[in-house]
């Protein structure tokens, strides 16, 4: 059997009339390799609780034989239970109507950026963070503006105040716990943050059950025409597969999105698995505080062998001091321990993985103390 080249194979990139913006952009994804110890992409690695796998397995045989109607269109359901899962989790009293979910909290952001982007307007973050940020700003014709963490990788917040005034951004961006550095952003900065801001303030707690301190939910009342805070299922609930992320806001922040959002963007079975893990959650959660610990005894002996740790309270740890980060993290890989390079210059990040996935990290680190500026 011979096979063929596919069809204009031959085309690149450059040669379509992509928009000028996109030039020179590369797709975000983290690689893609199977070795034993796969600590890079800052999923859960506990799998579902069997009483959740059973429950699902009934629910989506009950559900099969209505895949030939369109699903339900605002998820009601799926948001009222969710709406019920953050007033026990942040002690704010909400309803479906402060919620709104999508797959993943990508496409929570990209509808934002959609109703309160676009061209002529712009999107302020504190970098590093999280890289899809202005990858969805370019792809809704919104312009990203960088404002430098300090030093410590913190938000500094006279530097973020003074970029606030001078570019009048129409959204920040604000990541806490902030991926890929695992720090969290006070209460207190938030509020001086949204007290500058003459847009909205979109404040990403994707790793928020990783953190013990409050959630910035506790302002919506303070601020309900700017505060948009985007949570997702991905990472705590053991659930990066079933893509569903959301949004806690004012009602009038759903109406802004529903005029974006695609006709019926969450399927039956997704808005059907996902509330039968958030029925489950009492399981599912019950591993944050594993994973906790673990963070914690991994960051303790990284720094018992003199690396560079920023103090974590995410399901990760970004760490160095390298010479070459990239180096370092090909001699992590020739371990058998993949990790991250998120470009930072002398800093990787690793997610905290099973207890044996992170001995086998921790040896590979004591390995390459050498790597150590």
């Amino acid at each position: 059997m011979t096979t063929t080249s596919p069809l204009a194979a031959n085309t690149t990139l450059s040669e379509l009339p992509l928009r000028e913006e996109l030039r020179g952009q590369s797709p975000y994804g983290a690689p893609q390799l199977m070795v034993p110890n796969l600590l890079n992409t800052n999923e859960n690695p506990y799998p579902p609780s069997q009483a959740l796998i059973d429950e699902l397995v009934q629910e989506v045989s009950a559900l099969a034989h209505t895949l030939n109607r369109y699903p339900e269109r605002d998820a009601e359901g799926l948001r009222a239970a969710l709406a019920e899962y953050i007033s026990e989790q942040t002690g704010v009293a909400v309803t479906k109507e402060n919620l709104w979910a999508a797959n993943g909290s990508n496409e929570v952001l990209q509808q934002l950026l959609q109703a309160f982007g676009g061209p002529g307007r712009t999107a302020l973050g504190f970098q590093p963070s999280y890289s899809m940020h202005p990858l969805l700003a370019a792809g809704t014709q919104t312009e990203f503006l960088a404002c430098p963490r300090g030093e410590d990788f913190r938000i500094d917040i006279d530097a973020a105040l003074a970029a606030i005034d001078k570019h009048q951004p129409n959204i920040i961006f604000v990541t806490t716990p902030n991926n890929p550095t695992g720090d969290v952003t006070s209460l207190a900065d938030i509020r001086r943050i949204l007290d500058a801001a003459p847009g909205i303030v979109i404040v990403d707690e994707a790793y928020a059950e990783f953190d013990d301190g409050p959630s910035a939910c506790e302002l919506l009342a303070e601020y309900p025409r700017s505060l948009v805070v985007s949570r997702t299922m991905s990472k705590a609930f053991d659930f990066a597969g079933g893509r569903l992320g959301y949004f806690v806001a004012a009602p009038a922040f759903v109406e802004a999105v529903m005029l974006v959002r695609l006709p019926y963007h969450l399927s039956t079975l997704s808005q059907a698995v996902a509330t039968v893990a958030l029925r489950h959650k009492g399981d599912t959660l019950a591993t944050v505080a594993k994973l906790a610990a673990e963070r914690d005894r991994v960051q303790a002996r990284l720094i018992e062998l003199g690396y560079q740790v920023v103090p974590s309270s995410s399901n990760f740890l970004f760490f160095g001091k390298f010479a070459d980060q990239a180096a370092t993290w090909q001699r992590f890989l020739d371990n058998d321990v993949l990790i991250r390079d998120v470009g930072v210059p002398g800093h990787l990040r690793v997610t905290i993985g099973l207890p044996e996935e992170n001995d086998a990290f921790l040896a590979a680190a004591e390995n390459l103390v050498e790597d150590i500026q």
